[in-house]
């Protein structure tokens, strides 16, 4: 005999869900295992009860959000495909070189001795995300993220030619023949064989990229299987895998739970204005709400859900919700905005709160991070200098009452022109300074070089403390100067 089990829905004023709970064969079942659940009708948007893959084509509704949307999503394709061939300060704006170890944000570029600088340029995006996040949802998501602005305003327009549904989505008619699978394939490989390539341009920069697509393969083979390599994923993931990578891969949509509280704007139905449902001739009017249970909300759907449903994981605020649903209440001539960016809390009937804890710390840490990346960042030299002990006896007798030091001078050229640099001793005055090897006083932009130095200084002037401060001035070519403070150690007595 069946039995039922209720199980609770984020929407208070709807009526809970009935799923069956199916007895076993009291022969076949095992000590303490009386009954098994049976699975929903979707254990995922994108799976359906038997396991089987659920393909999603979602109808396209094309009001005031979609069309806000459209525009942020080509400035963004326009802004990733055209920034590797700007110049900022004689650099590409944003380079990640790799194998130099050099990372280039707006005409600063990152070494490896710039570990905080890059920490905090890391950190200040991310509380960024964080911050929108606490405001407006998953706005990242539905607006701004690659996946999301590729697939709905690149791949699903090319998906409709391809099928006869362009402007309007949905099922095509009639399947698609093989070859307009296999031309829709193609156009997926050379679209995504373009991304790649541009992608790449930031890690090589365009006058590279440019260089090897003019020459052979086998000339510059890792290069050309890390583009062949992306091409295939971003294929695999376009044409095949889709709206489950914000569905299974992306931790994002599991981070918000964190992020989110029940004042964060989201893309939420009003329940307490649409309950009851109407549904046809079988509710009288002053019984129902306004949704009509047209289901228009989740046919438009790009990741297959039910808004009705209350807050989702699965919900990326991509909006196409409410243009569908404001479409069909202003036929049937009812107020717009049954379902819309709301909070939590706003539909329970409480006052709406900008100001709380998270939209308070949060901006303040923003600033705080943001601050002193700018400080590091503006304050930076052209160059850096950094004394090293050399190794073996911290000092040496090199005469009656001369005492000898051994360092290693680490430059670091970060000009945007060849440098030459002068060391000059400021203090103590006595002092005397020897370069065993000028060769790395002269280096070329981003270059870095050890400098062996060599230090000569009367032994009297470490007595009674066994060291002395030395402050070396180095100039470079372009009358830039920075002071370096270290120690000489000698005899203390």
């Amino acid at each position: 005999m069946a039995k039922l089990v209720t199980t609770p829905n984020n929407n208070p004023n709807s009526s809970p869900r009935a799923l069956p709970i199916v007895d076993r064969d009291p022969n076949t079942e095992s000590a303490g295992d009386s009954a098994v659940l049976e699975s929903p009708e979707y254990v995922l948007s994108t799976l359906h009860r038997d396991g089987q893959r659920r393909w999603l084509k979602p109808r396209l509704s094309q009001g005031y959000w979609w069309k806000n949307r459209r525009v942020v999503s080509y400035v963004l394709m326009v802004i990733f495909v055209l920034v590797p061939h700007l110049r900022f300060m004689g650099k590409p704006p944003i380079q990640l070189n790799i194998p130099a170890r050099e990372f280039t944000i707006m005409g600063h570029t990152f070494l490896p001795t710039d570990t905080m600088l890059l920490a905090l340029t890391m950190l200040t995006a991310f509380l960024g995300v964080v911050l929108v996040t606490a405001i407006a949802g998953r706005a990242w998501c539905g607006w701004a993220c690659p996946q999301t602005v590729y697939m709905e305003f690149l791949f699903r327009p090319i998906d409709r030619i391809f099928e006869g549904t362009s402007g309007k989505g949905g099922l095509p008619k009639q399947p698609l023949s093989p070859a307009r699978q296999i031309g829709r394939f193609l156009v997926y490989v050379l679209l995504n064989m373009l991304l790649a390539h541009t992608f790449l341009s930031y890690f090589v920069g365009t006058e590279e990229l440019a260089r090897w697509i003019r020459s052979s393969p086998f000339e510059h083979p890792a290069a050309f299987l890390v583009m062949a390599t992306t091409t295939a994923l971003l294929t695999f993931d376009f044409y095949y895998f889709r709206e489950q990578t914000c569905l299974i891969a992306c931790p994002y949509g599991r981070l918000q739970s964190v992020m989110l509280d029940r004042q964060s704007m989201i893309v939420a139905y009003d329940y307490n204005r649409g309950e009851p449902r109407k549904k046809g001739k079988h509710r009288p009017e002053d019984q129902a709400g306004d949704c009509v249970d047209c289901n228009q909300c989740v046919v438009v759907c790009p990741t297959g859900i039910d808004i009705r449903d209350g807050l989702q994981m699965e919900c990326i605020n991509c909006t196409q919700c409410i243009d569908a649903c404001d479409s069909v209440m202003k036929k049937v001539g009812t107020p717009q905005g049954l379902i819309r960016f709301s909070s939590q809390d706003e539909l329970s009937g409480k006052r709406p709160r900008f100001l709380r804890a998270r939209t308070v710390a949060y901006p303040i840490l923003l600033m705080a991070v943001a601050g002193s990346l700018v400080y590091g960042i503006t304050t930076k030299s052209s160059f850096d200098a950094r004394v090293l002990r050399g190794k073996g006896a911290p000092y040496t007798n090199v005469a009656r009452g001369e005492i000898s030091n051994t360092f290693n001078m680490r430059l670091v050229n970060r000009s945007n022109s060849p440098q030459t640099y002068t060391m000059t001793v400021q203090s103590p005055k006595k002092a005397q300074l020897e370069i065993i090897d000028d060769a790395g006083l002269s280096l070329a932009p981003g270059k870095s070089a050890l400098v062996p130095l060599q230090v000569r200084f009367s032994g009297s002037l470490t007595f009674g403390t066994g060291s002395t401060p030395m402050q070396l001035l180095i100039e470079d070519s372009s009358d830039h100067q920075r002071v370096t403070e270290f120690s000489l150690i000698g005899p203390r007595q």
